[in-house]
């Protein structure tokens, strides 16, 4: 991976000066290595082992305010490349917020941030073996009838940046997973569910057999579930839901969505957004962890940035260009495509409530707590939120009955301020956030 690093870092300052000599006045270029290896197999076969190769380059020019973006195979003609991306620059409508990050913000020590794992690269074999033992651990589950199939995979990302403003950094990234899914009943009392896990190092993945029990576990508990009645309860999201419901937060937090005014929080700086006390904080330099990175998109050194503090909004997430549009500063946020850049995550941690998830459910008496969300009905410019669900009743405190084929409504305005935390935070997932109970949401389900 060195020896594939050095070479990045070549072609990455060819595409600059050779930028600069076609005549833009700043240019950004990132170039990225990948290898993966997966197997998948399913009721005991193995159905594939792939192994795939990429070498990739995208390339930003700024010429007279005017921006221009291209992205290619590496081996393409670089000459070739960068008089197309020039061109195309100078007929492009002018953007007078594009440009490269303020050279005083760059990246100056690259942190080491225990992000790439040199001692473990499995090999096709290892990976079916574990993906035949996270499905017979699934399959063993009494009451589990058939699979969707289980997969392993082990992936090396490197990836170098730079900029004619004086950056040149690299990173190096290693990720390996293992997932199942497996299916309980018969008929049409079939009921799904899956488990997974991820880590940076191999050593940090969950042992396959857990994994697939858990699986096997999950399905089996959905097994006839009601339809609960319509009406307002308190509702109760697993860990799983409430990344997502914190992902539909730092969404209406983006700079981008800001500036155009599309934001359900676009008014809110300086306003409680949360309940007195919670803390959100975006995170890059973690060692370890699933969205570290030592820079940005733009070379940026970004540190920890809090989004909400005490309740109150604090920060938007922001990278060069929507920050100019609205009048701020860069806060190391840029999230790199081949079209350019766009503000984006790194580790986003929520904070720990007080209570045990056990806790937490006791207090909402009778509720719903829920694992699995149906459909994309969250409207991130006005916050209404109405989702297809599925879970288990809350009983007199403890969770009872599975329950499926209903609806909950709210508003992510309301929903935010009326949340409480449990203390069970997940370090395994960009988005870290623990079981949440929301007051009251509107439940559709079957008429009393």
């Amino acid at each position: 991976m060195e020896q594939d690093t050095a070479r990045l870092l070549d072609v990455a300052g060819r595409l600059i000066e050779t930028a600069r000599r076609h005549g833009a006045e700043g240019a950004d270029a990132a170039v990225v290595i990948s290898r993966s290896r997966a197997a998948s197999v399913r009721l005991g076969q193995v159905e594939e082992v792939e192994a795939s190769e990429s070498a990739d380059l995208s390339l930003r020019v700024f010429v007279e305010g005017r921006v221009a973006g291209v992205s290619a195979d590496i081996a393409v003609d670089l000459d070739r490349l960068v008089e197309r991306a020039v061109a195309m620059a100078r007929v492009s409508p002018p953007d007078p917020f594009a440009g490269l990050a303020d050279s005083s913000l760059l990246a100056r020590n690259i942190l080491d941030l225990d992000l790439f794992d040199a001692s473990s690269e499995p090999s096709g074999e290892d990976l079916v073996r574990d993906a035949l033992v996270l499905e017979e651990a699934a399959r063993a589950v009494p009451g589990v009838t058939n699979s969707g199939g289980a997969s392993a995979s082990a992936g090396f990302t490197g990836l170098v940046l730079a900029t004619s403003g004086g950056f040149s950094g690299e990173r190096r990234r290693s990720g390996f997973s293992r997932s199942v899914s497996v299916v309980a009943g018969q008929g049409t009392g079939m009921q799904r569910d899956y488990d997974f896990d991820a880590a940076i190092h191999l050593a940090d993945l969950e042992a396959p057999r857990d994994i697939g029990r858990r699986a096997g576990e999950r399905a089996v508990r959905r097994l006839d579930p009601r339809v609960p009645e319509t009406g307002r309860y308190p509702i109760v999201f697993d860990p799983r839901i409430s990344r997502g419901l914190f992902g539909h937060l730092v969404a209406g937090l983006s700079g981008a969505a800001i500036a155009r005014g599309t934001s359900f929080l676009k008014d809110r700086m300086g306003e409680p957004i949360l309940p007195e006390g919670v803390d959100v904080a975006d995170e890059p330099l973690l060692p370890r962890r699933a969205g570290s990175r030592p820079f940005d998109g733009e070379g940026v050194a970004g540190g920890r940035l809090a989004l909400v503090e005490g309740g109150v909004l604090a920060n938007w997430l922001l990278d060069s260009t929507s920050a100019r549009e609205i009048g701020l500063a860069t806060n190391g946020r840029a999230q790199r495509s081949s079209a350019g850049t766009t503000p984006g995550i790194s580790n986003v941690v929520v904070s720990a409530g007080q209570l045990s998830p056990e806790a937490l459910i006791a207090e909402a008496g009778e509720g719903i707590y829920v694992t699995e969300l149906i459909g994309h009905g969250a409207d991130l410019v006005t916050g209404d939120y109405s989702r297809g669900a599925s879970g288990f009743l809350i009983k007199n405190g403890r969770l009872g009955d599975p329950v499926s084929e209903f609806t909950i409504a709210g508003n992510l305005r309301e929903m935010f301020l009326g949340l409480t935390l449990a203390d069970d935070l997940d370090t395994r997932h960009r988005i870290v956030a623990p079981t949440v109970r929301l007051e009251a949401m509107t439940v559709a389900g079957r008429r009393p």
